[in-house]
């Protein structure tokens, strides 16, 4: 499996010869330059998971690439003219050789007066490659076996110990940080220099910048 984090929530995942986009959103440059994807996943509708403005280039650009979406989210795309299959929670869609599973289903809680919306994270596993969770934007949803996380490391929905407890809860061997767009660049380092002190058991490894990097 390799994994390029592209920015913010955005990640590449490329595995058992498939090609994977996951949340494309308004704090990500150039995703639509991307080419030959097989598939491109949305966790929910915020902007910095899905920018409606940039998507459409990047469909036009991967011809026949599915364009899977939480229910609420492939809703509000078909009234811009944007189809796209809800991935539900608890279903389990087949992308090549892999299986891709919706996972949780509510948005974390940013206030109280915020109403809350939908959001299915991502769980993709394939024979032979490591199972990858990309949870969006909620900490609720612990699915069992996964090997890689990547974990949001910043958001007005959550606290360093909500973190640090998530991803003790998921237990994975490895994770990277996602979700990082509005953290400066020193309190970036604070945010990952906590992690790895407060959640020794799994390894954490920054993918900023670095490409694409396998697991």
């Amino acid at each position: 499996m390799k994994i390029t984090h592209l920015g913010h929530a955005c990640v590449l995942v490329e595995t058992n010869g498939a090609r994977i986009l996951i949340d494309p959103g308004a704090f990500t440059q150039g995703f639509e330059e991307l080419t030959d994807l097989d598939a491109v996943l949305v966790t929910h509708q915020h902007q910095d998971h899905l920018d409606v403005e940039r998507l459409p280039l990047l469909l036009e650009a991967n011809d026949g690439a599915q364009l899977l979406t939480e229910a609420e989210s492939a809703a509000e795309l078909e009234k811009v003219g944007i189809e796209a299959q809800p991935l539900r929670v608890g279903a389990e869609i087949r992308i090549g050789a892999i299986t891709v599973t919706g996972i949780g289903g509510v948005h974390a809680e940013i206030d109280p007066a915020i109403p809350r919306i939908g959001n299915v994270g991502v769980l993709v596993s394939g024979s032979g490659e490591p199972t990858f969770f990309h949870p969006g934007d909620a900490y609720q949803a612990v699915p069992e076996g996964v090997d890689l996380l990547g974990v949001p490391l910043n958001a007005p929905w959550a606290k360093l110990s909500e973190t640090v407890a998530f991803a003790q809860a998921i237990g994975a061997e490895r994770m990277f940080p996602i979700h990082d767009g509005l953290l400066l660049p020193t309190g970036r380092g604070v945010y990952l220099n906590n992690l790895r002190k407060l959640v020794p058991g799994t390894q954490l490894q920054d993918l900023s910048g670095a490409g694409a990097v396998e697991f």
